[in-house]
């Protein structure tokens, strides 16, 4: 007979081993250079002692692990890193690499030029489902430091060649046909329930997960997003109709209501 709380571990486990899969199929989806040359992230060894390396290191730390060290600025229990996955890294996945050199912008949805650090509090108010950081404050700095380092070796004013998501066609979703597919291909790590098992496995609905002004509340973010990057084990596998499916089935169910007080961001 299974232990009490055995189903969960094994959970747990089985899904770490999908991750640790999913790093050796991204190997052959990174970027490349007209050279050849794969792009690779910097190497968090090489992050300075003193100050400055301190300050992205907590950046870092906030990011991969955000309600444990921002917890009084989180709503749920979402990190920076279940949308910008890999530490902010991974191309055609919202990555954070080369934002330092793109900021202030313009801003469609707040419908203003924004900064870094503007963009930094939409997370807060909408994916963490929480309360913005203060602009002065250490953990504002450290997160800003992070994206700065992250984004070292980019031309200032340039896109990422990896920025944000794929492009897909813009098709008709159908929930129910979604239901189907998050059962087969999401369920597994997730949960028929949504909920996952954070901080390893994130929540897609429910008190845990991101509100419903978030980015990954749009159908079609969601759909490219889960077309390039999931199932984590086989990223890519999923046909455009089918991502545009389940995200409209995630889309379906409960998620917090997004504070209006912070309408701005």
């Amino acid at each position: 007979m299974m232990r009490p709380g055995a189903p969960i571990t094994v959970l747990v486990l089985a899904c770490s081993v999908l991750l640790i899969q999913a790093c050796s199929v991204r190997e052959s989806r990174t970027l490349t250079d007209k050279n050849g040359t794969a792009w690779r992230p910097p190497d968090p060894k090489a992050i300075p002692q003193g100050p400055v390396g301190d300050n992205i290191r907590l950046g870092m730390r906030i990011f991969n692990e955000t309600p444990k060290y921002a917890a009084e600025f989180v709503g749920n229990r979402q990190n920076c890193s279940d949308c910008h996955i890999q530490g902010g890294a991974q191309p055609y996945a919202a990555p954070m690499v080369g934002l330092s050199g793109l900021f202030p912008m313009f801003n469609q949805r707040a419908n203003r030029v924004i900064t870094l650090e503007d963009r930094v509090e939409e997370c807060f108010v909408r994916s963490e489902s929480g309360r913005p950081l203060p602009y002065d404050s250490p953990k504002m700095v450290a997160v800003v430091s992070y994206v700065h380092w992250l984004s070292q070796g980019q031309v200032s004013g340039k896109p990422f060649p990896g920025r944000g998501f794929v492009k897909l066609p813009k098709l008709t979703p159908d929930a129910g046909n979604g239901a189907a597919v998050y059962r087969d291909q999401c369920s597994g790590c997730h949960g028929q329930d949504g909920a996952g098992k954070p901080p390893i496995l994130p929540a897609l609905w429910g008190p845990d997960a991101y509100n419903d002004g978030a980015g990954m509340n749009s159908v079609e973010k969601m759909a490219a997003f889960v077309q390039h990057n999931m199932p984590q084990n086989k990223p890519g596998t999923l046909s455009a109709q089918e991502a545009y499916d389940v995200a409209a089935y995630v889309k379906s169910k409960p998620h917090q209501r997004f504070n209006p007080v912070f309408a701005s961001y």
